[in-house]
């Protein structure tokens, strides 16, 4: 099915409908979550059947040594600089950095990094179309005091307050230290790509900053009940790698991480590809668009 299919002459239908005001429901998904079965690209057949079949794909050695290095240094260097600045996110128990938006901006290293065809491409190949950086972020949780990220599909987020009409979108996420059993590494449900789980409530004027500070966000989480059907019919991965690793991972997966009290810290920079062709438009639940730093245009 194409984006196209979802459109009436005069305007899009949505077939994401969510913050609802009296309860969730949970949908099969209209879209694929695989645009291409070509292997003629960076992952062969049997990657791409399995990340259509679980939603996600790990890979090691993606980044080595060097460009861990230099990407700790630079996230180091950019939270510095900018302090105070809307782009960074801090703990709400001790203000320690928890998250660095538009790395890709602000760090002409990160950029480069993103720009490679082990990250790009396949991003390209999976959701067969030119693609944009929708995200990109350095998720930050040092020993002892980093915080979780609640149960969540970012494709919920991005549909209904960025208004990606079509979840032709997904995250790579870069280990810049080991992601460990014991640290935080991310939770994902595999197979939870294929359906789409509302949320309930309306979303308030100004909430995207209350929403990434808060360890359980008020709006924009799903009801616990979805999350345990879930579980129950698909299990729970939990992902772990030694650093320079990669998740590739669909926009619509059922994900969370837990908080950190081991001494390890960990640490990861997320790239976050949308198609061109799925463009954001006005927000399906939201009276306004988050910030250009949150959901670039």
């Amino acid at each position: 099915m194409s984006i196209t299919d979802t459109r009436t002459a005069n305007r899009p239908v949505d077939v994401y409908r969510t913050r609802l005001a009296r309860r969730s429901q949970v949908e099969p998904r209209p879209h694929p979550a695989l645009w291409n079965r070509d292997p003629g690209g960076p992952l062969g057949t049997d990657e791409l059947r399995t990340y259509d079949r679980r939603g996600y794909h790990c890979a090691e050695a993606v980044l080595n040594s060097n460009d861990i290095e230099s990407c700790l240094a630079e996230a180091e260097e950019i939270a510095t600089r900018l302090g105070e600045d809307d782009r960074i996110v801090r703990e709400s128990s001790n203000g320690d950095v928890r998250s660095i938006f538009a790395v890709h901006h602000l760090s002409a290293v990160i950029a480069e990094i993103c720009a490679r065809d082990e990250i790009v491409g396949v991003a390209q190949q999976i959701l067969d179309d030119d693609v944009y950086i929708h995200q990109s972020r350095i998720n930050l949780k040092p020993g002892f005091a980093g915080g979780p990220f609640y149960w969540h599909s970012d494709f919920e987020t991005w549909h209904a307050e960025d208004g990606m009409p079509a979840p032709r979108a997904l995250s790579v996420s870069l280990a810049l230290t080991p992601n460990l059993t014991t640290n935080g590494a991310l939770m994902i449900i595999p197979g939870s790509h294929k359906q789409f789980v509302s949320c309930v409530g309306r979303t308030p004027e100004g909430y995207h900053r209350e929403s990434l500070v808060s360890y359980r966000p008020p709006f924009g989480t799903p009801d616990e009940q979805d999350v345990a059907a879930l579980a129950d019919e698909h299990g729970i991965d939990l992902i772990t790698g030694p650093a320079g690793s990669a998740l590739y991972f669909d926009s619509n997966c059922m994900h969370a991480s837990a908080g950190n009290i081991s001494p390890d810290a960990r640490s990861n920079l997320f790239v976050v590809f949308n198609a061109r062709s799925n463009a954001l438009q006005e927000p399906f639940g939201a009276d306004a668009p988050r910030p250009d730093h949150l959901a670039h245009r």
